[in-house]
């Protein structure tokens, strides 16, 4: 009787088997939308991504296994943003990862989808977020501060060149954070008793004829302002710079690393992988309303040293051990 009782119950429980499977819940494939300006397969873009990339993969997160990837790049146009941002909307992606300037069009696109920015220059002062500590709707992420590094760019290139009396400053009208790193690189030139000279550029082939303005003008220097066509532009706009024997600070390190004399700013590939933890805790339930978006508290200095000795300038050696990166 216990054989016969045995048995029963074996065949019970393989029979009841396949329905318990069946009842195991599946796991969830969360769809995460990229907005970005640059595609990925430009080196510098990839190189950004790569960091949300790693930060997702860091936390569990594999690309296929729970979690798809949709991106869409406006390859410069910024025309395109609207329509790449609804784009991804009609996907109903469970969160927007929208890059430099995008978060603007992605917040037009939707109210409801979470919007997280790894690199937005100034998010209170164009209205994405509420305020810094409490955004208050749709959009959180990281800041890079970027037009309050004007002065302190201007500030290096006079440490590097003492007799800097003229610089020219890269800027492109269309970009709605350059008004304001215009002004704060007015108040740094006088403090400086440096003259600007302000070169507009608005699309790629307008930027050779803006550095040749600069050539004529006979100034000493080049600041640029960082912006996503001018970050596409890079090797194009340091090329034009090291032809002109113009002294370049930009904002990102690929400026320095394409053959530009300084950089000076965030690292950010490391705020990519930031933008990954906002990304997990909005999935897991938190809202972008509760999390109080992100401030750089370090910059980092990189100096190309051989462009340096190309143009016959010495670096400070107190420059260059405050330098975070030394390209020899």
């Amino acid at each position: 009787m216990e054989r016969r009782a045995f048995i029963a119950a074996v065949g019970a429980s393989l029979l009841r088997a396949p329905l318990a499977v069946r009842a195991q819940p599946v796991a969830k494939v969360w769809r995460i939308g990229l907005l970005g300006t640059v595609p990925l397969a430009e080196p510098g873009a990839a190189r950004l991504w790569g960091g949300l990339f790693e930060g997702l993969e860091q936390l569990g997160y594999v690309e296929g296994k729970n979690i798809i990837i949709e991106g869409r790049y406006s390859e410069g146009r910024s025309e395109r943003l609207p329509g790449l941002a609804a784009e991804l909307v009609r996907l109903k992606v469970d969160v927007i990862v929208a890059a430099a300037y995008t978060a603007a069009a992605a917040k037009v696109a939707t109210s409801t989808i979470p919007i997280v920015m790894p690199n937005d220059p100034d998010p209170a002062g164009r209205g994405l977020v509420a305020s810094l500590a409490k955004p208050g709707g749709n959009v959180t992420g990281l800041t890079t501060l970027t037009p309050d590094l004007v002065g302190k760019g201007l500030q290096l290139l006079k440490e590097v060149v003492p007799g800097v009396s003229r610089v020219a400053v890269l800027s492109n009208p269309g970009d709605p954070i350059h008004p304001r790193s215009l002004r704060e690189a007015a108040v740094a030139a006088r403090a400086l008793n440096v003259r600007l000279q302000i070169l507009k550029a608005q699309a790629p082939t307008e930027v050779a004829g803006a550095l040749s303005a600069a050539t004529k003008e006979s100034v000493d220097a080049l600041l640029v302002l960082g912006d996503p066509m001018f970050f596409g532009e890079r090797e194009r706009i340091t090329g034009l710079a090291a032809k002109s024997r113009l002294p370049l600070i930009a904002h990102q390190s690929e400026f320095a690393e394409a053959g530009g004399l300084l950089s000076y700013g965030i690292n950010q590939r490391n705020n990519f992988r930031r933008a990954a933890t906002y990304v997990d805790k909005i999935l897991k339930g938190a809202k972008p309303a509760d999390l109080p978006v992100e401030q750089p508290t370090k910059f980092e200095l990189v100096i190309n040293l051989k462009t340096a000795k190309g143009l016959g300038l010495t670096i400070p050696q107190s420059l260059l051990l405050r330098a975070d990166q030394v390209i020899e």
